[in-house]
């Protein structure tokens, strides 16, 4: 009897495959053209919650044009910081879509925070003003350090305003991402001026039930574009109801957490990603307009990030085999 083996990634492994997010908006744009025609299977994530704002998600997905069926393990605990622990924690497993064998276990943060940030750019894409010149980013942890590199990646991105509650990781956060992108990295006082001053805005802080939010209506200049990775949670009802064009990445899955207490006071989405990739709805129309993508994070965007990094693993021997 033939003995089956998996391939295990550690994170370090993960990243020495070496996929660059150029490829992930690539495979991303893919996926959700896939999803806008609806041969990918994608259903609403179940999950439990340990603590107030804290969720361990069980995210699934199957891209038949991938060849790429699995499962996303994702944890996110706000108070991490407090023990100098990451806010997001995952592992995925690849599966054999014609056996239902696994082929792979993986540590997914590194692809959480790359494909999170790429689908944002997969967005922008279709949403915001293809000059766009200064970016936004509040919250400067993972995903504001992953939302430029993505972004830069299609727009020509020469100033960035960066804010933070916790002041040492905003100075942080300067240093290094001018370092790193070589563009005038700003670090400013308050919300609203990074808001104020930005042609494409990205909130990436911990995503809350019960949210005490600060972007006022009117901070938002006409003809920007903004994408809350965090929900609604920096978002008020008053500065959502000024959004023009407001998309999401899956309807069902807006619709799912609405029903669980997110988004009471948020608009309902006139397309999701699929619909903008596939042609089926309409991006961008005028210069002038305020364009928001609700992105929820899916485990398509996972998925086919993952089985790109398993492929190229395979090919470089990275990895360590593991029998089942």
């Amino acid at each position: 009897m033939p003995t089956e083996e998996l391939l295990y990634l550690s994170r370090a492994d993960v990243e020495a495959v070496g996929l660059d997010v150029a490829t992930i908006i690539e495979r991303l744009e893919q996926a959700f053209r896939e999803k806008g025609e609806g041969r990918v299977e994608v259903p609403p994530k179940p999950g439990i919650h340990p603590m107030k704002d804290a969720f361990i998600h069980a995210m699934p997905a199957y891209i038949p044009a991938m060849q790429a069926a699995g499962i996303k393990w994702v944890s996110g605990y706000p108070e991490n910081y407090r023990r100098n622990l990451p806010y997001i924690n995952a592992l995925i497993i690849l599966n054999n879509p014609e056996t239902g064998l696994p082929i792979a276990v993986m540590d997914g943060a590194w692809i959480t925070a790359k494909r999170t940030a790429a689908a944002t750019a997969l967005a922008a894409k279709y949403l915001a003003r293809a000059d766009s010149r200064t970016l936004g980013i509040l919250g400067c942890g993972v995903q504001g350090r992953a939302h430029v590199e993505a972004l830069r990646v299609l727009f020509p991105i020469e100033r960035v305003y960066a804010y933070d509650i916790r002041p040492e990781a905003q100075a942080a956060y300067v240093v290094e991402m001018w370092a790193q992108h070589g563009i005038e990295v700003v670090g400013v006082s308050t919300p609203k001026e990074a808001v104020e001053a930005s042609d494409i805005v990205v909130t990436a802080g911990p995503i809350l039930k019960d949210p005490s939010p600060t972007i006022e209506p009117g901070w938002l200049q006409e003809g920007a574009f903004a994408c809350p990775v965090d929900f609604d949670s920096f978002w008020t009802p008053e500065a959502l109801a000024q959004i023009d064009r407001y998309a999401t990445d899956d309807r069902e899955q807006y619709a799912y957490y609405r029903e669980q207490g997110y988004f009471r006071h948020a608009p309902t989405p006139y397309a999701d990603l699929g619909d903008l990739v596939a042609g089926k709805q309409p991006g961008r129309q005028t210069p002038g307009e305020r364009t928001m993508a609700m992105n929820l994070g899916l485990a398509l965007e996972d998925m086919a990030t993952a089985i790109e990094v398993y492929r190229r693993a395979r090919e470089r021997g990275i990895g360590t085999w593991l029998p089942l």
